[in-house]
């Protein structure tokens, strides 16, 4: 899974080239900062994360700038499931609109289809439209909404699926 990525241009010029490698466990710490930074409300343990980091039924990457861990995600795809779910995409603040998320999103649909996935899934949060038009470009259709979903802010989740194409 691990691939490097081009440069990314910033605003105001070029910034550091990014690399795309597949999240270890040692990354943890560094994950954890981003998961509590990004979702302050409903972050995920770290107990809940390090499972997931050794769970074979998932595939987690991490974007590092220099030596700086600055955006990860995670889907559970086990092999031969004809479905998939993103679990997660973060990218650290100072690091978005650079096209992270996108590279990101690739990422996992690559390894939903790499591991037979016919269908791809995602929550997002219904007052995120930034991330619900990401998801949109690439394919996710809205299919439902989860009621209250995110706690403890009575956020509604809005549910979107993909289809995989043969």
């Amino acid at each position: 899974m691990t691939r490097g990525a081009s440069p990314t241009a910033g605003s105001g010029g070029a910034a550091p080239a990014i690399r795309v490698r597949d999240a270890e466990i040692a990354d943890l710490d560094a994950i954890m900062a981003l998961e509590t930074a990004t979702f302050p409300g409903d972050a995920w343990s770290r107990d809940l994360m390090a499972a997931e980091l050794a769970n074979p039924h998932c595939v987690y990457v991490v974007v590092e700038s220099g030596d700086e861990v600055v955006a990860y995600a995670g889907l559970s795809a086990p092999a031969g499931a004809e479905q998939a779910d993103i679990q997660t995409i973060a990218v650290d603040a100072t690091h978005r609109r650079l096209g992270i998320g996108t590279l990101l999103m690739g990422q996992l649909l690559d390894a939903a289809r790499a591991r037979g996935a016919r269908e791809v899934f995602l929550e997002v949060r219904a007052d995120n439209p930034g991330a619900e038009e990401l998801y949109r470009q690439h394919g996710f259709e809205r299919i439902g909404v989860r009621s209250r979903y995110y706690q403890p802010d009575d956020v509604d989740a809005i549910v979107m699926r993909r289809e995989e194409r043969a």
